[in-house]
């Protein structure tokens, strides 16, 4: 209605030129106004606005250069790598290796074994699945230096052989992170990692996994490429997990790295339901026994835990909190028969043959990943600080046409209430931006 009545009042005016004037008078703020935010949608763009033309893009080639017959999976391929581009859905954690990385890792080009059995080289310039850049995130978590919120107390429970603890914590996006603390009496670090990288094994303890299949694997790393399907409860369908694990050796502590990868050769089905965030990863070392005797046959794990299986967060933390004890307390059991399984002299799995090939480090390159993480924080810190000129220069333009244009419509100070308010919240998101 103000529009209107400012509409009507030019056309009142005498003559032709005077009715043009205030016409451009009153046109010149809207066109502000308009520039001002193209201008400032450009700048602000996410980075997930250019999915669709790179999809469509990708299409177009795969179309002129491929078979029609490869068209369908090749346009699934080019959907699924967009959406793992959306960065806030894939934390830090899970991350690709530098091509200079790739270069020096002895593993860059794993054998792929295909659906025959037969063994096949991935294409040159692929690189590891799971990185040294991921070790280091690891050792962060471990030594608490992650730059995380702080880890909430859940619950202490124990059997004669086993003491567990846990944690959690919210962060601001993405799932509650669990973080635990196991001690089994009377075994080795060793048996212990054979115990949980043993896929065949491990339906005879996990009831929830369904079938394991080993995707790809390097004999000289010991990085492997793995599909779990997993059962969920009966109102729930089953979930799937593409993911690479490692493990690292230092003394008589292995730092085992697992994490969900984007894998082109499982293609993604409505059933079971794809886990992309997915990570889990254990130190498993000796310990002092609680028998107090001052003897190393202990063993501790600490296990880092999260993934968005799919279920809102609130509930699936409620049902975690609930069923966490009845499925941990199933381990030691499951640990026991491995261990006179093993001791009867059945022949070593594959899973737990790979499990023994690890890659050597020393506690000197464990702990330069701790200063590079104290490095990496002061030089974060400094630049916080610092307020760059490019995004200081669309919060002038919004705020410059907020004024231009309510000083355009002089009628009703709620109006320009309104937009001040509007520019304010955008002014405020430059800022935290």
């Amino acid at each position: 209605m103000v529009l209107v009545s400012l509409f009507l009042e030019i056309l009142r005016k005498p003559t032709i030129g005077d009715v043009l004037k205030e016409l451009m008078i009153f046109i010149a703020p809207l066109w502000i106004a308009v520039i001002v935010g193209v201008l400032v949608g450009w700048a602000w763009k996410p980075k997930w606005a250019n999915i669709g033309r790179e999809m469509m893009i990708d299409c177009s080639v795969s179309k002129d250069s491929t078979p029609a017959s490869s068209d369908s999976s090749s346009a699934s391929f080019n959907l699924i790598s967009s959406l793992n581009s959306i960065k806030f859905l894939l934390p830090s954690c899970i991350s690709w290796i530098t091509d200079d990385e790739a270069q020096s890792d002895p593993c860059s080009l794993p054998p792929t074994v295909d659906s025959n059995g037969s063994s096949s080289q991935i294409p040159k310039g692929k690189t590891s699945f799971v990185s040294n850049e991921d070790l280091a995130h690891f050792v962060d978590l471990v030594e608490e230096k992650d730059g995380g919120p702080a880890w909430i107390h859940m619950m202490d429970c124990s059997t004669p052989t086993m003491f567990y603890q846990a944690w959690q914590r919210d962060l601001e996006a993405g799932p509650t992170e669990y973080r635990s603390r196991t001690v089994f009496e009377d075994t080795t670090p060793e048996m212990v990692r054979d115990f949980f990288w043993d896929d065949e094994f491990r339906p005879k303890w996990d009831n929830m996994l369904v079938s394991a299949a080993t995707m790809e694997e390097c004999p000289t790393t010991g990085t492997m490429v793995v599909h779990w399907v997993r059962k969920f409860p009966f109102f729930c369908s089953d979930r799937e997990y593409v993911f690479g694990r490692r493990i690292w050796e230092s003394g008589r502590a292995y730092y085992c790295v697992t994490k969900g990868v984007p894998y082109a050769s499982v293609p993604r089905k409505n059933k079971p339901r794809r886990v992309d965030l997915y990570y889990s990863s254990w130190l498993i070392r000796a310990v002092e026994s609680r028998k107090g005797d001052g003897q190393l046959t202990a063993c501790e794990v600490l296990l880092f835990h999260h993934e968005d299986m799919g279920i809102p967060w609130k509930i699936a933390k409620v049902g975690v909190r609930q069923g966490m004890w009845g499925t941990v307390k199933k381990i030691d059991p499951g640990l026991r028969a491995y261990q006179k399984e093993r001791t009867s002299g059945n022949a070593l799995s594959h899973c737990a043959f790979m499990a023994q090939i690890n890659s050597k480090i020393s506690a000197d390159y464990l702990r330069s990943f701790e200063s590079k993480s104290n490095d990496s924080s002061e030089i974060e810190t400094h630049n916080s600080s610092e307020k760059p000129l490019g995004k200081n220069i669309p919060k002038l333009l919004v705020v410059g046409g907020a004024i231009a244009l309510a000083c355009s419509f002089d009628r009703g100070l709620l109006t320009k209430a309104v937009i001040f308010g509007v520019a304010r919240r955008f002014a405020n998101i430059g800022k935290r931006l």
